[in-house]
């Protein structure tokens, strides 16, 4: 079993990458982090692309650290772009038996205007998604 995670770099979402260690220890299965730095088109960007880029390299090195303290090796790959469309892409070329994400930390509104990766991966990625949400706190 190969799992592809989907790191946010929007914000650092530790449970997701627990369950993804979770998923490892019951079946043995081999981890790729990506992260996609969510720009499109550079030039109509509020920042340079580098600043995307620095903050979806955060998150893939948050992950699979967090991996690596459970024992967990796993690959790490940054790409540029749209997040649905490119986690999509990295899943078929990896050969993903599962895309592992969090959900949406966007307020509603914001996804009926902007979408949800999340929702996105369901409906359009031909393979599994298995959707993490926040653990309530009790």
């Amino acid at each position: 079993m190969h799992i592809v995670l989907a790191a946010n770099p929007e914000t650092e979402q530790p449970w997701v990458t627990d369950a993804v260690a979770d998923l490892v220890r019951q079946t043995g299965a081999s981890v790729a982090v990506v992260a996609v730095d969510e720009l499109e088109v550079e030039h109509l960007a509020p920042m340079p692309r580098s600043v995307y880029t620095e903050r979806a390299e955060r998150s893939v090195a948050a992950a699979t650290a967090r991996l690596a303290a459970a024992g967990i090796e796993a690959t790490r790959t940054v790409l540029p772009g749209r997040p649905a469309e490119q986690i999509i892409r990295f899943a078929g070329e990896q050969s993903a038996d599962l895309i592992v994400v969090g959900s949406s930390v966007r307020p509603v509104i914001t996804q009926r205007l902007l979408g949800s990766v999340p929702l996105t991966l369901i409906e359009k990625a031909g393979r599994p998604v298995l959707v993490v949400t926040r653990p309530v706190s009790g």
